[in-house]
Formats: C-alpha cells, structure tokens, sequence
C-alpha cells in the first residue's frame, strides 16, 4: 500500500513495521510512541480488507479520526462517508436516524425519509458510541450485515444496501454482553476486525510532542504568537492524568 505521510524533519527512529517510522503525522493522527504506531499499521490492515471494524478507546482518544482514516485509504474513498453519534440522540431515533422511516411511521413523520444506510450505500458508515443501541435497533443492525439489506421503519419493503460498518465504543462491549446490554451475535460480527486506541497516558512521549503540533496549528488560527511552550509548563502537562485524551489536551 502506497503511504503518503508527514514525518518530522530529522526523527528518531523507530520502525514497527517497514512502512512506519515514528514520530509521524497519518491522516491527522500523530503517531509517537509504539502504541500508536501499531494502531496506524492496523489502519493500514483494516483499509486493504473490506470487513465490519471496531475501535474501541477511551473518550478523546481519536477513535473518529482513524474511522476517517480508514475509509480514506481503502477502495470505498471517494464514496459517501457518514458518521452517527448514537450516543448524542434519543434511543427511540436511532433507528429512524440510521434505517429512515415511512410516511405515518411515528407521530411527526410527515413524509417518508432515507435513512443514513441509503444515503451511505457504496460507502462507510461510521457509528460511534455503538452500545447505546437498544436492542430493536442491534436486531436491524444485524440484518444489515448478515444480508446486506433493511427495512425502514414502520415499511414492510426490504432495501438492499452496500456499506462498510465501523462502530466504536468507550465501553467494554464483551462486559455489556455479559450484563445483557448488548447482542453477542452482533458483537462477534463487528469485532471481525478490532483496533484498541491507547489512553493519552500509555503513549510515551506523546504529550510533548502533541503540544507543539496543536501550538503550532492553532496559534496561527487565533493570531497568537507563541513560539514555544517553557520547561516548567511541559512538565505539568506531563503529570497531568489526561482523562479526555487527546481531546482534553487539544482543548487546553
């Protein structure tokens, strides 16, 4: 696979795999310590095979960014590419969100309406925060990738779909199995493919070196002219937990 990535200039290297030399910049993910560069070989893996994928990670540690990144490498770029934060909406509008809905489905639905699967076909459909599903919705989730087809809501008329499906999560998925929170059928036909994002915390080195990468991305971006950040300042940011991750030190 052709890889076009950023390195920096005179990097101390530490290869992984031939492709890889860390630190380097993929697909807006800065790669650092040996965790990180083992995610970005498995981006690489997972976009040359056209199977389910699940990440999972803490909150903050860029599970989007590498969804992003593998559909932009594999063969359905250039291809609808969705993403759908079940754990932002209303358990009960899921399904409309994700499946559309028929005309008199619901109270409210005036018309009937595409779902995010036909608006996706041919491409990626990125679900995030996949365990706040209920179970109705997981069952049509299920159809979808055992036969390639679905049914809107409140429709009768099944409706035959092309997309790839990468879900991510924050939970322990098998733990939410256990507990009956979520389908084991479903589970074991997303994690055909799994990738686990380290913590900020498990990546040596790497709140260094991503300071300055945001300093230097935003200080532009709001005409701040800061050139460096002091000795004293690193080394709080190095003691700091970072229970938002990536997100959390972004924000700072």
């Amino acid at each position: 696979m052709n890889i076009s990535a950023k390195r920096q200039v005179n990097p101390k290297k530490c290869s992984i795999a031939p492709e890889i030399t860390l630190p380097m910049e993929f697909e807006g993910i800065v790669a650092v310590s040996l965790p990180m560069g083992a995610v970005i070989r498995r981006i690489m893996e997972a976009a040359a095979v056209d199977i389910p994928v699940l990440i999972t990670g803490e909150t903050g540690t860029g599970k989007d960014l590498i969804a992003a990144a593998i559909h932009r490498r594999s063969a359905r770029n250039g291809k609808p590419y969705i993403t759908v934060n079940t754990g932002a909406m209303a358990r009960e509008l899921i399904a409309s969100e994700i499946f559309g809905h028929e005309k008199g489905a619901y109270t409210g639905a005036q018309e009937a309406a595409a779902g995010i699967f036909e608006q996706a076909d041919g491409g990626t459909v990125f679900l995030d925060e996949i365990s706040t599903m209920d179970e109705k919705t997981q069952v049509s989730l299920l159809r979808v990738l055992d036969e390639k087809s679905f049914r809107r809501v409140g429709g009768n008329t099944s409706i035959a779909v092309d997309v790839r499906i990468i879900a991510a999560t924050n939970e322990d998925l098998e733990k939410a199995v256990q507990d009956k929170r979520f389908r084991e059928d479903l589970f074991y036909r997303l994690n055909v493919f799994h990738i686990s994002v380290p913590a900020l915390r498990d990546r040596p080195g790497a709140v260094t070196v991503l300071t300055d990468h945001f300093l230097s991305r935003y200080a532009g971006v709001y005409g701040k002219d800061v050139e460096r950040v002091s000795p004293e300042t690193y080394r709080l940011l190095r003691r700091y937990p970072w229970p938002g991750n990536v997100r959390e030190l972004k924000n700072v």
